[in-house]
């Protein structure tokens, strides 16, 4: 017989519904049913998510400056709420778990006025707005880079880091095997689709100016958009070279924890991930990315020595090559950003924010639960 009904809120992209995607798991292990509430991105990714129903409230954002705008999306969200708050009703769940994301607002205002238990999860270092407008509502907030100390809320914070799923556990069993010179070098490229489009660009260049012999170690395997993959697996052909180019891998762990490095964007559950399975990463923070809150995530790792962060202004292909070329030779120093990167890794994060949920639950104050988890 099921403990409950927790019912988990996120935004439908992979960084808010992998952590979801995590916590779900724990609960579920624990005794809980689990609900989710997203959008319709989310269906690529509802395949795996391991939730009893998933539902599809309305909802919107109100960015736009154009007063129909505003009211259309006012509309939508009026209308999220009715719904989140029918839902609830019938759902009468434990706790609301917010992650992050616009369609997390209509539930998460749902369950605050009805009264009923309520947290959000902030992957990064800097709060998205989603999650701002929420913060002074919930009885707890759960981060997975934000300080417990200073700041509007912090008495009610607690660092538990980012959630990763079952595959990152599994894989981060696997220890980090330097390649000594003259072996196979395996590089994993990867960083959304804004990401993978600069990437696209960059990093063929970037192996084409190695040294014919490093070039001939290289084993890549790089995310690209679709309308670019023909053209960089091209590129990658006319170096003679095995690559592995495609717009969505499955089984991004797995290749994270065969890589000698990795290449990519700062997102939060990216970074996260790196972490618990201790690879070393060359860290290139998307730029245009409200609160630049990927170049606080990349500092995060970067201080403990996990990771080099190069902003994308500063990367060109000819910087990339030099320093793949040091890298590549330098395996010693691979292996200790690995371990460093390792040590910053939470792989109890899952069970941490679990530990969180059943507190809210069962109405222990905020205050209570960091006392016993110091």
């Amino acid at each position: 017989m099921s403990k409950g009904i927790i019912l988990l809120a996120a935004g439908g992209t992979g960084g808010h519904l992998f952590p979801a995607e995590a916590l779900a798991h724990t609960l579920k292990g624990r005794g809980y049913a689990v609900h989710l509430v997203t959008d319709s991105r989310a269906e690529r990714f509802a395949g795996k998510f391991p939730a009893d129903e998933i539902h599809v409230v309305p909802s919107a954002t109100i960015g736009s400056k154009n007063p129909v705008a505003v009211l259309r999306s006012s509309w939508t969200l009026w209308k999220g709420l009715r719904a989140a708050r029918k839902l609830i009703t019938r759902l009468k769940p434990a706790v609301v778990v917010g992650f992050g994301g616009y369609p997390t607002v209509p539930p998460l205002l749902a369950a605050t006025g009805m009264g009923v238990p309520s947290m959000i999860h902030e992957q990064n270092a800097v709060m998205g707005r989603a999650n701002r407008m929420l913060a002074s509502r919930v009885q707890a907030i759960a981060g997975g880079f934000l300080p417990e100390t200073g700041g509007t809320y912090a008495a009610k914070t607690v660092t538990t880091g980012n959630p990763v799923r079952p595959a990152v556990l599994e894989a981060a069993k696997k220890a980090y095997q330097p390649s000594a010179p003259g072996e196979s070098f395996r590089l994993v490229v990867f960083g959304g689709s804004q990401g993978a489009q600069y990437f696209s660009r960059t990093v063929p260049t970037a192996v084409s100016l190695l040294e014919e012999t490093d070039r001939r170690r290289l084993v890549l395997t790089q995310q690209a958009r679709p309308e670019d993959q023909e053209t960089v697996r091209g590129c990658f052909q006319q170096l003679d070279m095995p690559a592995q180019i495609s717009p969505f891998f499955t089984d991004m762990a797995e290749r994270i924890a065969d890589a000698h490095l990795v290449v990519c964007r700062s997102g939060a559950s990216t970074v996260s991930e790196i972490s618990v399975i201790g690879r070393p990463a060359i860290l290139v923070p998307y730029p245009y990315a409200l609160d630049h809150d990927q170049a606080a995530n990349a500092a995060a790792l970067a201080a403990n020595g996990g990771a080099k962060v190069i902003p994308q202004a500063e990367l060109t292909p000819e910087r990339l090559s030099a320093l793949l070329q040091k890298l590549m030779n330098d395996p010693q120093r691979l292996a200790t950003m690995a371990e460093k990167a390792r040590q910053t890794g939470k792989p109890d994060a899952a069970s941490l924010l679990a530990d969180m949920v059943e507190a809210i639950a069962g109405k222990t104050s905020i205050a209570e639960f960091k006392g016993a988890h110091p």
